[in-house]
Order: structure tokens, then sequence, then C-alpha cells
């Protein structure tokens, strides 16, 4: 094992223990090593950061260049401490730029074509396990990570309750359920544990194999059954996502908060804290995303004040 190798894997352990989960940036990390390893280098410099971060064939995306870069030059902080060899690169080099797509939004025509076309999927243990997954995510927001780590413990339908444990930030939050989903969720069980009386895993969600669902694989499976639906982007832009029925669970709920007339600005947090944000102004992204809450907004300031504004 090459010293660059063992430092950047005694790195990630300590950043994990704070909390940091490093999911994406920690393969990001390793997959810098293994490019050091094959151009014979032992010490970071900014020639084969940059080298790296741009050797991307199939993407000449800047802003994709500039968090690979960010990867690598936070890395190479820590390394300096350690190995004054080591270059970190410049911050105007590829500087950091911040995008956030815009996300789609489901009608609930959508989400109900989306639960027909998991109800075709064969064997049937993976059709429930699939139509259960995508109500619970469209009807609670949930990250499409934190219902595959469900564990059975962690949803008690007695109580209708959630509980999302040691999710992003190290955050966990108890989930209240409507009982519609709590009958969702009750049959899918009584399914479940008849189609796989001994799964290898106890996660809540079962594949066909017993086995916890993959976070990295399910995207596939959703993108066939976005095809099945009948479901395809808007000219231009990119197409939709699974993590999208979390965003178009948030506009709704904005959206009634506006519809409400009470005040909105003192029940974002409860929002926040149910999505799992670290602070509102994570949540603020939803509101400026969406046209249709930025009317709902200027709708409620002309009611507020009239011709002044």
């Amino acid at each position: 094992m090459t010293g660059l190798r063992a430092a950047a894997e005694s790195y990630l352990v300590m950043r994990r223990t704070l909390g940091f989960k490093l999911t994406d940036q920690g393969r990001a990390l390793m997959r810098f090593v293994d490019y050091c390893e094959a151009h014979h280098t032992d010490h970071i410099t900014t020639d084969i950061a940059v080298a790296w971060a741009t050797d991307t064939p199939h993407s000449s995306d800047e802003v994709y260049w500039s968090r690979r870069l960010m990867v690598v030059r936070i890395f190479a902080r820590h390394l300096q401490t350690q190995d004054p060899a080591t270059e970190v690169p410049p911050p105007d080099m590829l500087p950091h730029h911040k995008r956030r797509i815009v996300p789609y939004l489901y009608s609930s025509q959508q989400i109900a074509a989306l639960l027909d076309a998991a109800d075709g999927l064969a064997p049937a243990l993976r059709a429930a396990t699939w139509r259960t997954l995508i109500g619970l995510l469209a009807v609670t927001g949930m990250r499409k990570s934190e219902a595959c780590r469900l564990d059975r413990e962690h949803v008690d339908l007695d109580a209708a309750t959630v509980v999302v444990v040691d999710s992003k930030f190290g955050k966990s939050r108890r989930l209240f359920l409507h009982p519609s989903a709590v009958t969702a969720l009750r049959d899918y069980t009584i399914r479940r544990d008849a189609l796989m009386p001994n799964p290898s895993a106890n996660s809540f969600f079962v594949s066909t194999r017993g086995t916890r669902l993959d976070v990295q694989n399910i995207t596939h499976t959703f993108a066939d059954l976005l095809d099945t639906a009948g479901i395809a982007a808007p000219p231009g832009r990119r197409r939709p996502r699974m993590h999208d029925l979390r965003h178009s669970f948030a506009i709704a709920v904005l959206s009634d908060f506006y519809r409400g007339g009470g005040d909105v600005q003192s029940r974002l947090p409860v929002l926040s804290t149910w999505l799992g944000h670290v602070d509102p102004k994570s949540t603020y992204w939803y509101l400026q995303a969406v046209p249709e809450l930025l009317m709902l907004a200027a709708s409620r300031l002309e009611d507020a004040f009239g011709e002044s504004i």
C-alpha cells in the first residue's frame, strides 16, 4: 500500500467518525489515489490534481471538474500538515460553482402511473416492494437512501411512525404516517413475509434475494418505471429523478401552507425538520426553484398590500 493510499483511507475513517458520510466523495478520492498510483506519484501536486479532475472523457462540464478538484483540495489541506511536499490546488483554479438542478414535479396522476408500473414488475415481491417504496417516498419526502436503510424496528405501524436513523449530517428524526400510509405499509409487511419468510437482512424493504435494497442500483429500475408510466423530461430539461419525489412532496406541502392562509415563515422550520434539513435555508431552495410557488407568494403579497406593491 502506498503512503498516499494509507493517508487517504485514514482521512476517510477520521471524517466518517466525525459524522460525515462521504459516500460519493470517498469514492472520488480513492479514484484519485488510483490515478496517482497509475502515474507513479505518491505526492499530491496541483498539476496531477487538475489533470485527474479534468480527465473525464464523457464529460466536459466545468462544474463537474470543479467538484472533483474540490475533493482533492480538501484532502490536500489535511495532508499538507503531515507531508509538507503536498501542494494544495489554489482556490481560483477550477473555482467551485454551485448549480442546483431544477426539480421535476410529479403530479398525483403521474405518481399513480408509477405505482401502476411497479405493479407490473416481476416477481411479485419485487412489484410489492417497489410499489410501497415509491408510495412511501411520495407521502413522506424521505430520501431514497433513508428508505433503503430502514430496518423493521424503525417502522412502528401501531404508533403510525417511521424513525429515520443517522441520516445526512448524522441526524435522526421521527415521521408520522397518515392512516392510508399505515394500511399500505401493513399490507406490504404481510405480503413481504409471506413471499420471503427468511430474508438475510433485517431491512424493511427486501429485494428478491432477501437482501437490503441497493441504493446505488435502484435508479436503474426507477428509470424503467418512468418509461412504462410514460413520464419524460420536458424539452431542454434532464430526465426526472427518483429524488424528485422528495421535491414534489416539499412543494405540495409548501403550496398547502400558502393556500391555507397561515404564516408560512413560521411553519418552514417544521418542514425543514421533517425533511431532515440542517436549517430552513435548505428548504428555501424549493420555494426559489418552482414558479408556481413564487406565484402563490406574489398573490399573498398582493392580498396584503394591494396596488402599493
